[in-house]
């Protein structure tokens, strides 16, 4: 399979953060466990629906080529290439939340303002770089094609689940009356 799995398993959870960043920030319960969640899971939701399009692109390629091993074998050489960036990406996003989650208070919200913040405003350029890695990895225009709308997917996650849930102002009187 390649890359596949793995580019797969790291565009879901990048969905997931993406869905719970739509959210972050948007009212002031204290306890708010079951809405992170929520935001997460649609955010899940929304990218596993938008990476249904770069699959079905790197399908139709293959189905349309006239020898399907040598584009199977760009698509797997661009694949790598994709996933060589973003793994170094998302090796570096565990390595902050993990001292979130380790370090003392004042620490870990250092890791989270000097860490992730920047992390996140890195994001398309990461995939900039991937899609930038299909080419550099073997990979041919075929591959680039596929790079460049999985990245499109994944960029799109965030914007798509903040306007379809989180778009409307909360109000106070909103946020205090639904249940915790």
């Amino acid at each position: 399979m390649g890359p596949a799995l793995p580019l797969l398993a790291l565009g879901l959870i990048d969905a997931a953060f993406s869905g719970f960043r739509a959210y972050a920030g948007r009212d002031a319960r204290i306890r708010k466990r079951r809405a992170a969640v929520r935001s997460g899971l649609r955010g899940l939701a929304v990218g596993a629906v938008l990476l249904l399009v770069p699959v079905a692109t790197a399908c139709a390629l293959l189905l349309c080529a006239a020898d399907r091993n040598a584009a199977y074998a760009e698509l797997a050489d661009g694949g790598t290439g994709f996933l060589l960036p973003l793994a170094a990406y998302a090796a570096v996003v565990l390595v902050t939340l993990v001292g979130y989650f380790v370090l003392p208070f004042r620490a870990s919200t250092l890791a989270m303002v000097v860490g992730l913040g920047p992390l996140v405003l890195l994001r398309p350029l990461v995939v900039a770089a991937a899609c930038a890695g299909t080419l550099l990895g073997g990979g041919g225009p075929a591959a680039l094609l596929v790079g460049v709308v999985a990245g499109a997917a994944v960029l799109c996650v965030e914007p798509l689940t903040h306007r379809r849930w989180y778009a409307e102002p909360l109000t106070h009187r909103r946020w205090y009356a639904e249940p915790l």
